[in-house]
């Protein structure tokens, strides 16, 4: 027997459902989460006086009134606004992010391959019909740029090889520079990017969360309920606790495999893989590299690819920061010995020297980035335009199987529940 009904069933309580619940203007909705807690990968971690995210999550705000909505929501004085300053460390030296137009920074012969390699990147012209996103890096920065840098840090983040990427696979997010912009940098720095500032609350990410959740009835979302099971002819979702909810409309925000997967629609598996990634929330007696919010790791024998900094945002007077490393989906983890060489690598980095570790915690995001392929973006079209005609609709990061921020996700949502409000207020 179904013993729920409700208009929109929402999947998932991380921002891009708990967007959606604000925007829809009909109090006829149930969000169903299958953690035993809202936020999704924006969850906070408190532990002996540090504050940790799962991962670094920080709000690059486009849209003002994005900004402005979630804000009105919290505490001012919880919030502040960073002037980003990444660096990227290689072969001992640290250099300015985003690498293309910093290599004047390196030493002198391999700034002298980077340039010229640069200069003569038209050799790779034969590469440019190819739709990889290893073809992309070398028609666009040339062969040094891509081979100290480029190919090796994302390879690590992705675990993957670069040649399965769609060549726009980081769509706007992956940073472009021309040679004139590179050559103006050498005497008039100019680094900024899309995240050039960013905001965070000092209580963690999980306060945009409470924002969002704010006005949303506790009744209205149900933790620690997992759907198992879609009828997508029926419009029934099946809980794993054997609960069925039948609904008009329903909103997805979990990974689009699994969603597949629970509507049973016939698919290509191969066409949806992502990774995992190992995060290490690491807490220290005292304070370590100032002045410096994150740092990149492409050397390959180094473990992690980037290093955040919380201290250097929240003020604090202890290093905390979070160490990220990628890996296979069906990789094994062996924690302890793992934290043990991100340790190592971080005295091995000059992060830390003889500074303690006073506390830790580590999570695994799994999928955390997801890959865009050409055979993913050709399925994701094909397989969700057929679940929007039951009435599914897949959406955010992982639901739409894309790249993007956390805002596109919550801009996204409102879209979606803005077509539902005209649809209801027009005429029948």
């Amino acid at each position: 027997m179904t013993e729920i009904q409700t208009r929109f069933l929402i999947i998932g309580a991380g921002m891009t459902g708990l967007a959606f619940a604000n925007f829809i203007d009909d109090d006829d909705f149930l969000v169903v989460e299958r953690e035993d807690e809202i936020g999704g990968w924006c969850r906070t971690i408190r532990r002996d006086g540090f504050v940790w995210d799962y991962s670094g999550h920080f709000f690059h705000f486009k849209h003002p009134d994005v900004e402005a909505y979630l804000r009105e929501r919290m505490d001012e004085t919880r919030i502040v606004t960073v002037e980003k300053n990444s660096l990227i460390y290689l072969d001992g030296h640290l250099i300015d992010f985003p690498f293309q137009k910093n290599i004047h920074q390196l030493p002198r012969e391999r700034f002298i391959d980077a340039l010229y390699d640069l200069y003569f990147r038209d050799e790779y012209s034969q590469q440019a019909a190819a739709q990889s996103f290893k073809a992309m890096l070398f028609e666009k920065f040339g062969r040094t740029i891509s081979e100290l840098f480029l190919i090796p840090y994302n390879e690590k983040l992705y675990a993957c090889d670069l040649e399965a990427l769609d060549r726009d696979a980081m769509g706007r997010f992956f940073p472009h520079a021309d040679l004139t912009e590179i050559i103006r940098n050498m005497r008039r720095p100019d680094n900024s990017s899309y995240n050039s500032t960013f905001t965070y609350p000092l209580d963690g990410a999980i306060t945009y969360v409470e924002a969002l959740a704010q006005d949303i009835p506790e009744e209205r979302i149900l933790t620690g309920c997992g759907v198992v099971h879609i009828s997508p002819t029926e419009r029934v979702a099946t809980l794993i606790d054997g609960r069925r909810i039948a609904y008009d409309y329903l909103v997805s925000s979990a990974p689009f495999d699994r969603l597949l997967e629970m509507t049973s629609l016939a698919h290509d598996p191969s066409a949806f893989t992502s990774n995992k990634v190992l995060v290490f929330n690491l807490g220290f007696d005292k304070k370590g590299p100032s002045d410096v919010h994150w740092i990149y790791y492409p050397e390959r024998d180094v473990s992690f690819y980037r290093v955040g900094f919380y201290d250097n945002i929240m003020g604090a007077d202890r290093m905390s920061l979070y160490a990220e490393i990628g890996l296979p989906t069906q990789a094994k983890i062996d924690v302890e010995s793992t934290r043990q060489r991100v340790l190592d690598d971080l005295r091995r980095v000059q992060v830390i020297d003889d500074h303690q570790l006073v506390a830790h915690q580590h999570v695994v995001l799994n999928p955390a980035y997801v890959h865009i392929t050409s055979a993913s973006k050709r399925s994701f079209h094909q397989l969700s335009s057929t679940l929007q005609c039951a009435g599914i609709y897949s959406v955010g990061r992982y639901g739409g199987w894309t790249y993007c921020s956390i805002e596109d996700n919550i801009v996204e949502a409102r879209q979606l529940a803005r077509r539902f409000n005209l649809l209801h207020s027009s005429p029948s």
